[in-house]
C-alpha cells in the first residue's frame, strides 16, 4: 500500500496523494486526523480519478488512507443549507466515477470507515479490511441518511441487512463487514498490506483489456440504473429530508456536541 517510490502526479492535491506506478495507481487519503471527506477532498478525488482514467497504462487503482482511519465520513459541517447541494453533487460525482471507471478499484480499509467513507469503499470492486476496522452508516443519528448506501447497499448485502445498518446507524467490525459482503476479506492489521499485495499480484497477471471489459459486464447496479437511483436518492435528500426540522437539529447537535432534541417534523 505504500507508494513512496512511485512517481507523484503532477496534480496539486491537498487532501490526498496520487502516485502512479503503471499498471497501478496508488490513491491515498491524507486529511488528518480522520480523513474526513470535505469539499476540497471531493474536488481532489474528482481530479485524481480523471487523471487516472486518462492513463492507458494503469489497470488497477488502490485506494488506501494514512493515519488511524480510512475515513470517518463526509464533513458534517457541509450539511448546511448553503453547501448541502454542492456537497452532494460533488460527492456523488466521485462515486459515479469510481463505479463506472474502466480500472479495477481496490479499497484497503483500516480504522474508522463510516458514512461517506464507507460509501467510498463499498463501491470499489474489491475491498480488504482489517478485522477490527469500524464500519457503519451513522447518518440516521444526525437525522439524515446515506444516499449512496440507500441506493446500492441492498445490492451488496441484501435488503434486510442494508435496512438494519442504515436505519439503526450501528457500527460493525471489519470481520462482520466481510461476513455480510461489504468487504471481500477481513484480516488482522498486520496482514492487510500483504493481502492487498497478493490481490494486486494476481490481477497484474491478467489482461488489462479483459479486466476493463469484464468490469463493465459485471457492473453491479446496472440493472437497477444506479445513476438514476442515486439521483432520486439525492433529490429526496434535498427536497424532503433537508426541509425537516429534525435534520437541521441533528446536524446542529453534532456540531455543538450535544444530544439532539427530535421534534418528529
Amino acid at each position: 500500500m505504500k507508494a513512496s517510490m512511485a512517481p507523484q502526479s503532477a496534480l496539486t492535491l491537498t487532501r490526498l496523494a496520487l502516485a502512479l506506478r503503471p499498471p497501478i495507481a496508488h490513491l491515498t487519503l491524507h486529511h488528518p486526523p480522520l480523513n474526513v471527506i470535505d469539499i476540497q477532498m471531493m474536488d481532489d478525488l474528482d481530479r485524481a480519478l480523471a487523471e487516472i482514467e486518462s492513463h492507458h497504462d494503469i489497470s488497477v487503482v488502490l485506494i488506501a488512507a494514512e493515519g488511524k482511519a480510512f475515513s470517518a465520513g463526509v464533513d458534517v459541517a457541509a450539511h448546511t443549507p448553503n453547501t448541502i447541494q454542492e456537497m452532494l453533487a460533488k460527492f456523488h460525482r466521485v462515486i459515479l466515477k469510481l463505479v463506472t471507471m474502466k480500472k479495477v478499484t481496490i479499497a484497503a480499509v483500516h480504522g474508522a470507515c463510516l458514512g461517506g467513507g464507507a460509501e467510498l469503499a463499498m463501491v470499489c470492486d474489491l475491498v480488504y479490511t482489517t478485522e477490527d476496522a469500524q464500519w457503519g452508516f451513522p447518518e440516521i443519528k444526525l437525522g439524515c441518511y446515506p444516499p449512496v448506501a440507500a441506493t446500492a447497499l441492498a445490492a451488496l448485502i441484501g435488503q434486510k441487512n442494508a435496512a438494519d445498518l442504515i436505519l439503526t446507524g450501528r457500527s460493525i467490525t471489519g470481520a462482520e463487514a466481510a461476513t455480510l459482503g461489504l468487504a471481500n476479506r477481513a484480516v488482522p492489521q498486520a496482514e492487510l498490506e500483504a493481502t492487498v499485495q497478493g490481490s494486486l499480484n494476481h490481477l497484474l497477471r491478467l489482461s488489462p483489456a479483459a479486466l476493463a471489459v469484464t468490469k463493465k459486464a459485471i457492473y453491479a447496479w446496472d440493472s437497477i440504473h444506479f445513476d438514476k437511483g442515486l439521483a432520486r436518492s439525492e433529490k429526496i435528500y434535498l427536497e424532503d429530508l433537508m426541509k425537516t426540522e429534525d435534520a437541521h437539529e441533528g446536524i446542529n447537535a453534532f456540531l455543538e456536541k450535544r444530544e439532539p432534541l427530535w421534534k418528529g417534523k
